[in-house]
């Protein structure tokens, strides 16, 4: 079980034609307690600002929030051109990044704006031919070389190194990038659209083997759970559909006994704003408050 304080974030939707709501959500969550704001990344769709664009725009405007792509689309964004762009946000904001990495999805879309198609096992291999890349770009080291089928480095000088050390977090659901999380990454971003209460226990089973193979401690690999429901005013409607009480309940359970780190949310229906505003001022407490106990 663990003891550790959770954190909370907002699932944010880079639709270009809100801006202003956009930024008023970010500056909300800022001064009243969140810890994290979460971006998905689709550069194919059309009424969407390029998610890399919109965090930027939104880390400088606030103070305390750490921002990261939940999750970057590696197959339209180039490994070490990702990492110089992290890097460089980091150092601005002292230290308020880190990385959510996507293998791919949506193919035709990715090929339809000159990404490769690839398949299951070739978005595997270069998943982790990135993780290695990133990580060697944010090194010390003078002269980084890095071989790979899909992405290599050939003797660059890396460069600049982050403030802090950015958690590379990746969006996994398959066996082996299940298996390449526990590995490698620093973290793992299921979402509960897909990713169920019973889901999370047994693949965070297989993540924990695999981290405890490589020779790394488990509780290492950190858990944010994107969630998305409605908090009601209404009938308990299941789990993460219900009123405050409802909320406070599953995501306590998801921390005490899942080991969920941290909760990434967006509602599903209803008033965005409103059901922000409710998520953080009467759930956000009252789990905190009930994991302290």
């Amino acid at each position: 079980m663990t003891t550790r304080q959770p954190e909370f974030g907002l699932f944010l939707i880079p639709e270009a034609d809100n801006y202003a709501g956009l930024t008023d959500l970010a500056a909300y969550a800022d001064t009243h307690g969140l810890d994290l704001i979460g971006i998905q990344d689709h550069p194919y769709q059309r009424r969407f600002f390029d998610t890399w664009t919109l965090i930027t725009a939104l880390a400088v405007r606030t103070t305390r929030l750490a921002f990261f792509p939940d999750v970057a689309n590696l197959p339209l964004r180039n490994p070490a051109v990702l990492a110089k762009s992290v890097a460089s946000l980091d150092i601005i904001t002292g230290g308020r990044v880190h990385l959510g990495l996507g293998a791919g999805a949506f193919w035709d879309a990715i090929a339809g704006m000159g990404g490769a198609r690839l398949s299951g096992g070739e978005a595997l291999r270069a998943t982790g031919e990135a993780i290695e890349i990133i990580r060697a770009m944010w090194s010390d080291e003078r002269t980084a070389r890095v071989p790979g089928e899909f992405h290599r480095l050939v003797g660059i000088h890396p460069g600049p190194a982050p403030a802090h050390a950015p958690g590379i977090w990746l969006g996994a659901s398959g066996p082996r990038m299940l298996a390449l999380t526990g590995a490698r990454a620093d973290g793992w971003l299921p979402s509960s659209s897909w990713a169920t209460p019973e889901f999370l226990t047994e693949a965070g089973a297989r993540i924990d083997d695999a981290a405890a193979a490589a020779g790394r401690d488990p509780s290492a690999v950190r858990r944010l759970y994107n969630v998305s429901g409605t908090i009601t005013d209404g009938a308990d409607g299941g789990f993460l559909a219900g009123p405050v009480e409802r909320w406070v309940d599953d995501l306590t359970a998801l921390h005490l006994e899942r080991r969920v780190d941290g909760f990434v949310f967006w509602p599903s229906e209803g008033d965005a704003a409103a059901q922000v505003r409710r998520y953080t001022e009467q759930v956000v407490p009252a789990v905190r408050a009930a994991v302290a106990r």
